[in-house]
């Protein structure tokens, strides 16, 4: 009898123990089963599907083409602290902690005329134009990186509609009745210019042509840096706007007798030529860009009676107001005016994403972990839902 139950207690200790095995088994089963709804690891080859070590982007090609590369954040610092990078762009960077873009054909096909052009001759106008959310402002800082590397001194408008939208302040300007200051504005865009350009300039040591006296008591010599033009606007508001038209009346003289060379960038530059601006004047009629004193001096240097440099500009539909969105086509939103400001010009389409960049958009967040959960079809309802606009596509899959 004793025999017996031992063997009995043995048999139930055998059972219990292949009870274990058999949930531990069904439990590392429906895990795996799990893990196809989770992001895979990314292996090397498949990294190399979308992203590039390729970071100077004088060096990109087609062999880049639809992957990203990685801007240092000292030189992120450096070109974009005032502007450049639409601000959801901005809220990615801080929350992957690196700054990524997507070498595309638009921005490769941009760099590739720069490198050709023949500086001597006067300055080429570039026009960057499409649809809302296609990437024009990132094209624009793939170019604006390559010209902060090339020894361009950059004059870089992050966003031209803000001062005809949302300026800062308002004035009567002193020198010219009827036309209205932004200082503050003025100023923030010189600190910027300054931000982006310090360096350079302090290695090109480049000097006013003559004086500029602004009043009885303050004015800035000629030979005087232009460090210190750019610091006495910062610190005197009130002669930011006057300040700004004199650095950039300067630039132009200096790149002409090669003495530097320019990367003018303007997004949003069909705001110059709009019919109207949300800034009134004293009698509650609102002004036209060219009653604002910022206008004019970017005006002129996006003209072709310079040389040694190069105008890259953006027009966009949401640089204009309701009534003016009917089409994206540069003859549309530069108006009569703008478009013989302009011409000729070299047009650049930027488009939605092709299925190479779209995939590639896929990947890099899957390998960032921000799309967690990966059914079955997830890529084919996003591209339906996103029509593979990159604007779209970011919207869709951004954080709660």
């Amino acid at each position: 009898m004793k025999m017996f139950r031992k063997q009995f207690g043995n048999l139930s200790r055998i059972s219990t123990h292949l009870q274990r095995n058999a949930i531990a088994s069904s439990a590392s089963s429906r895990t795996a089963e799990m893990s196809t709804n989770v992001a895979p690891a990314l292996d090397a080859a498949a990294l190399d599907e979308f992203r590039t070590a390729v970071a100077n982007p004088g060096e990109h090609s087609e062999l880049q083409a639809a992957k990203f590369y990685t801007i240092p954040v000292e030189q992120k610092k450096q070109i974009f602290t005032g502007g450049g990078l639409p601000k959801q762009y901005e809220q990615q960077i801080k929350t992957f902690t690196e700054t990524c873009l997507m070498v595309r054909s638009p921005g490769l096909e941009l760099l590739q005329y720069i490198k050709n052009a023949d500086l001597t001759k006067p300055a080429v106008r570039y026009v960057l134009y499409g649809d809302n959310g296609v990437g024009k402002t990132l094209t624009m800082a793939h170019v604006l990186h390559y010209g902060a590397l090339n020894d361009f001194v950059l004059v870089h408008v992050p966003w031209a509609p803000n001062w005809m939208k949302r300026p800062k302040e308002a004035a009567n300007a002193s020198g010219n009745e009827g036309f209205i200051d932004l200082p503050f504005d003025a100023a923030a865009w010189l600190v910027h210019f300054k931000n982006q350009n310090a360096q350079l300039l302090q290695k090109l040591q480049l000097k006013t042509s003559k004086e500029y006296v602004w009043s009885k008591r303050e004015s800035t010599p000629a030979g005087a840096s232009l460090i210190e033009l750019i610091e006495h606007g910062i610190a005197r508001i009130k002669y930011a706007s006057e300040t700004t038209a004199a650095l950039i009346s300067e630039l132009k003289q200096l790149a002409t007798n090669k003495q530097c060379k320019i990367m003018v960038a303007i997004d949003g530059y069909n705001a110059f030529f709009h019919p109207i601006t949300r800034i009134f004047s004293d009698n509650k009629q609102r002004v036209s860009p060219d009653r604002i004193t910022l206008t004019q001096p970017f005006l002129d240097i996006t003209s072709y009676d310079w040389t040694n440099g190069v105008c890259i500009l953006s027009v966009d539909k949401i640089a204009m107001t309701e009534g003016f969105m009917d089409s994206y086509m540069p003859r549309y939103l530069l108006g009569k005016e703008g478009f013989e400001h302009l011409d000729p010009f070299v047009p650049i389409h930027v488009e939605n994403y092709t299925e190479k960049e779209f995939m590639s958009y896929i990947n890099y967040y899957l390998d960032r972990h921000w799309i967690s959960k990966t059914p079955p079809g997830f890529e084919k309802h996003l591209k339906f839902m996103s029509n593979m606009n990159p604007y779209t596509l970011m919207q869709l899959v951004r954080g709660l």
